[in-house]
């Protein structure tokens, strides 16, 4: 597992804590804060996924 899929499922769990904290406060700033939070770590996640795919390729390319 890529350090960038870790560091992504991070962001989307804190990103949920915020939304949901900031939707039962009734804080609208924390709760969109905390959304843009869980975006950012699904992209981190993503791109981890990409570089650990591309090692995967890479090795067994270079395995021939």
């Amino acid at each position: 597992m890529d350090k960038d899929q870790v560091k992504g499922k991070a962001k989307v769990a804190a990103g949920s804590v915020r939304q949901k904290t900031g939707a039962m406060t009734g804080n609208q700033d924390m709760e969109s804060k905390g959304a843009a939070e869980k975006m950012e770590g699904k992209a981190q996640g993503a791109l981890g996924k990409a570089n650990d795919t591309a090692h995967d390729v890479k090795d067994k390319v270079t395995k021939r």
